[in-house]
C-alpha cells in the first residue's frame, strides 16, 4: 500500500506551508483509505503540485486528484472527467470539456458524504477506460515529473509579460532600468562590430 510513501509529496508541498500541507494529506487520507487498491501519480509542475489516484499509471485513467496553484494557494479537489459524472447537486465548478471540482478552503465544511458518491462513480467511470487489464496496478505512488523551476509571486510592479519559468526576484525603478537596458544595448552593438 502506497498511502504511507509521502516523502516526495511532503517534499514538494513544504514551500506552500504547513496549513495547506494539513488540508491536503487530510484529503490525500481520505481518498486512500476509500481506494487503497490504486495508484497515487504525483506532477510537481511549474504551475501547481497536483497529485490524483489511477487504478494504472497512466494520468488518462486518472479519477480523482488534488491540486494547488503555485501563486493562488487554491485546493482543488477534482475529477479529470468529471464532465463525465452525474452532479446532481452542481457543486462542482468547471465549463471545460472535461475536468469539474471544488475548491477547498475549509475541511469543516467538505461535503465528504457527497464526495464519496461522486469519487465512486468517477472510479467506475476511470475502470470503463481501462481496456487492458495488464495495465491495473496496485497501491503504487509514481512521481510522474517534477519541473525545475516553479512559479513564484509576482513582485509589485511586476507585468507579468516574463518568459515562462522566471521569476523575477527585484523590480528596478524606471530610470534605472533604462539605463541598464541602453548599457547593455551598447556593450551588444559593440560585440557585433
Amino acid at each position: 500500500m502506497s498511502k504511507p510513501q509521502a516523502k516526495d509529496l511532503l517534499k514538494f508541498l513544504k514551500p506552500l506551508g504547513s496549513k495547506i500541507t494539513e488540508k491536503v494529506m487530510w484529503l490525500r487520507e481520505f481518498v486512500w483509505d476509500l481506494y487503497p487498491q490504486t495508484n497515487e501519480l504525483i506532477y510537481d509542475n511549474y504551475n501547481a503540485l497536483a497529485f490524483g489516484w489511477s487504478p494504472t499509471d497512466r494520468v488518462g485513467h486518472t479519477f480523482c486528484s488534488i491540486a494547488v496553484g503555485r501563486t493562488s494557494k487554491n485546493i482543488h479537489f477534482g475529477f479529470y472527467w468529471g464532465s463525465q459524472i452525474a452532479d446532481p447537486e452542481r457543486r462542482l465548478l468547471g465549463e471545460g470539456n472535461q475536468y469539474r471540482y471544488i475548491l477547498v478552503k475549509e475541511l469543516a465544511a467538505f461535503p465528504m458524504e457527497y464526495m464519496t458518491k461522486l469519487i465512486k462513480d468517477a472510479y467506475d467511470n476511470s475502470m470503463a477506460k481501462v481496456k487492458d487489464p495488464k495495465m491495473l496496478l496496485n497501491g503504487f505512488t509514481i512521481t510522474k515529473s517534477i519541473s525545475p523551476v516553479k512559479r513564484g509571486k509576482k513582485l509589485k510592479g511586476e507585468s507579468g509579460k516574463s518568459k515562462p519559468g522566471i521569476v523575477k526576484k527585484k523590480v528596478l525603478p524606471k530610470k534605472v532600468a533604462k539605463k541598464k537596458a541602453v548599457k547593455k544595448k551598447v556593450v551588444v552593438n559593440k560585440k557585433k562590430k
